[in-house]
């Protein structure tokens, strides 16, 4: 079977229009349709519902999505470690980063990656951690942080990162008064909270359900600066990681009761081929990174 269609038929499902698979893919739309018409008639199924421009999977389509991601992904690894046999480099690597990491902590190993490698190019992507661990499932993303405890089988990954999670209020707020907060406590104060997917968020979510509280959230933002601000201003109180927290900052921190450590880990999938470019970030950022052990 000729995989062109497959990865038509993958662009058409991801994008829900023909059009604009098509233009995601640099062809001709009718080459596209008739792409996928040659596959239906090969297979003898309908793959694609067409009604009134409502492009969607037939349940038949559906089954067939899961094994042509799998074999795209499959063909495009034996491509690549085929080339680099050869002594050519794909030269990219494609990583996700949570937001939090990606303004705080990443900024220097990635500038400093970039000084040792000039010429493998770095695609980042910023974005909630299960998002980014569902990207790094289906091939979109080459490597990606995650929180260590939530690794599927499908993943490994290398332990990169452990921080603990931090009650943040302003300078006058009576929380600044004591050294441990319960998460009762924490409760029962209005939030700013980062945006649900996110891995603060997630963590916040599962200690409300723990300790059966309902999170009163008056600000939601992905913006850290914003939430500082807002925190500052004593319009609620956060929980950030440690390595956000600046002097000037005028925030107050305190560990929460019993102290909160998220294990972040750089994952990659099991299956793929990992090429030489991401094999070097991988090494690099394992020799740069800091992993600091529970006291």
């Amino acid at each position: 079977m000729d995989i062109k269609p497959l990865r038509y038929f993958i662009a058409i499902a991801k994008t829900e229009s023909f059009t604009k698979a098509a233009q995601q893919l640099g062809v001709a739309q009718p080459a596209v349709s008739m792409a996928i018409k040659k596959l239906e008639a090969d297979l003898d199924l309908t793959l694609i519902h067409r009604a009134d421009r409502n492009i969607g999977l037939t349940d038949e389509g559906k089954k067939l999505l899961i094994h042509a991601e799998k074999i795209i992904q499959a063909t495009d690894d034996a491509l690549l470690e085929m080339s680099e046999l050869k002594g050519l480099s794909q030269g990219e690597v494609r990583v996700g980063i949570p937001s939090m990491l990606g303004s705080y902590y990443f900024p220097p190993i990635l500038m400093a990656f970039r000084h040792k490698y000039p010429t493998i190019t770095l695609k980042v992507i910023e974005g909630g951690t299960w998002q980014l661990q569902k990207m790094l499932e289906s091939g979109e993303l080459d490597l990606s942080v995650i929180v260590a405890e939530t690794l599927p089988d499908s993943l490994q990954t290398q332990a990169l990162i452990r921080e603990e999670m931090l009650v943040t209020v302003a300078t006058d707020h009576p929380f600044s008064q004591l050294t441990k907060i319960s998460p009762e406590a924490f409760f029962e104060e209005e939030l700013v909270m980062f945006k649900e997917g996110y891995f603060h968020r997630r963590i916040v979510d599962k200690l409300a359900k723990d300790c059966k509280r309902i999170p009163k959230i008056g600000f939601e933002t992905n913006l850290i600066p914003l939430i500082k601000s807002i925190t500052q201003q004593g319009f609620g109180i956060s929980t950030l990681l440690a390595m956000v927290i600046e002097e000037d900052d005028e925030l107050i921190t305190r560990s929460f009761d019993p102290p909160i450590w998220l294990d972040l880990g750089i994952a990659w999938r099991k299956d793929s081929y990992l090429s030489k470019a991401n094999r070097a970030f991988l090494e690099f950022v394992s020799e740069h990174g800091r992993y600091k052990r529970r006291p």
